[in-house]
């Protein structure tokens, strides 16, 4: 039996308010956050590419590409990952649809505080003809669930980081927490609870275990990959192994956590940077190579989200065009 639809699906049927020229303004106004996003995504590019360039060089350019290949396979298992969520709260949206409103959306991450990544969101998703709320609602299911999974992952190279910064403990502390959290019922009331709080409408039906499944599987297949990514680096100057393979995949796991913990910076600056250090340097990699190996991956991140939510793009401009949308 198909279900009713919800609140947050009525409202995003409901003609826009203002007429065609509050319509015009609002578009514009959407336009510009974008550009701005994008602004600052190619400040920092510019400003890290000197030292990318020199650390790049010294790798064979088969390593680095693949490397960023598989950063681009991680973020579209992502996309796939909050689609789930998006589709189990209202009608399925397509893959095309939905990569347009999260890539371009996460590049809201490059702005001085994360908020304007879920402020962007909300306004593509509506754009596309989703209620605010429901994109607001798939991406904070979407980004807890990572975080644990993020813990999870990261526990491999727990025992390494904790030689050096003894206050990563907290993941002892909070991913227990995290895995209770994320039983279908307990899940639902702490949705609806911060949605309440933010004086939103709660979720009108028990989020399912074969939908947090489905998002605890993206998540942590994007992990894997982006610890590969980090590994394919590591992998052109010495020989890290499996057990070098799972130690990046920990890293880069701990250090996105810690990223998004972290929401005053720009998508984690210097969070991140500090775990992949310490697990490189472990793995037998000088420490200075392995800060500028932790450097070019913060460029290589950069250039991955660019280069997904400008093909997203492509691809919807596409399809409007020969009318399969």
């Amino acid at each position: 039996m198909p279900r009713a639809s919800s609140l947050a699906e009525v409202e995003a049927e409901r003609p826009p308010r203002g007429g065609t020229r509050g319509a015009r303004v609002v578009n514009a106004l959407r336009s510009l956050a974008v550009v701005v996003v994008v602004a600052f995504a190619c400040y920092y590019l510019a400003r890290n590419w000197g030292e990318f360039r020199a650390t790049i060089s010294g790798i064979a350019w088969q390593s680095a590409t693949l490397s960023l290949l598989v950063l681009c396979l991680a973020i579209a298992v992502t996309t796939y990952g909050w689609r789930v969520m998006v589709d189990d709260i209202g009608p399925p949206v397509g893959y095309r649809k939905a990569a347009q409103v999260f890539l371009v959306g996460q590049l809201g991450k490059y702005a001085p505080g994360s908020v304007w990544l879920y402020l962007l969101q909300m306004e593509l998703g509506k754009k596309a003809g989703l209620s605010r709320a429901r994109v607001f609602t798939a991406a904070l299911v979407h980004t807890g669930i990572g975080l644990v999974i993020g813990m999870l992952v990261g526990v491999v190279a727990l025992p390494v980081i904790l030689d050096t910064s003894p206050a990563a403990r907290w993941v002892l502390v909070l991913l227990p927490v995290g895995l209770v959290a994320m039983h279908p019922g307990i899940l639902t009331r702490m949705t609806s609870l911060v949605l309440r709080v933010l004086r939103k409408r709660g979720l009108d039906h028990r989020l399912r275990m074969p939908t947090i499944g489905r998002i605890i599987g993206a998540s942590g297949a994007a992990k894997f990959l982006q610890g590969l990514h980090l590994w394919l680096l590591a992998n052109s100057v010495g020989t890290p192994g499996l057990l070098g393979l799972l130690l990046c995949a920990g890293a880069m796991s701990l250090g996105m956590a810690a990223g998004t913990a972290a929401p005053v910076f720009p998508a984690g600056v210097g969070a991140r940077e500090g775990v992949i250090v310490a697990v490189l340097v472990v793995s037998g990699i000088g420490a200075a190579q392995a800060a500028a190996f932790a450097a070019a991956s913060r460029v290589m991140f950069i250039l991955a989200d660019l280069i997904t939510a400008a093909g997203s793009v492509a691809l919807a401009r596409t399809a409007y065009r020969s009318g399969r949308e």
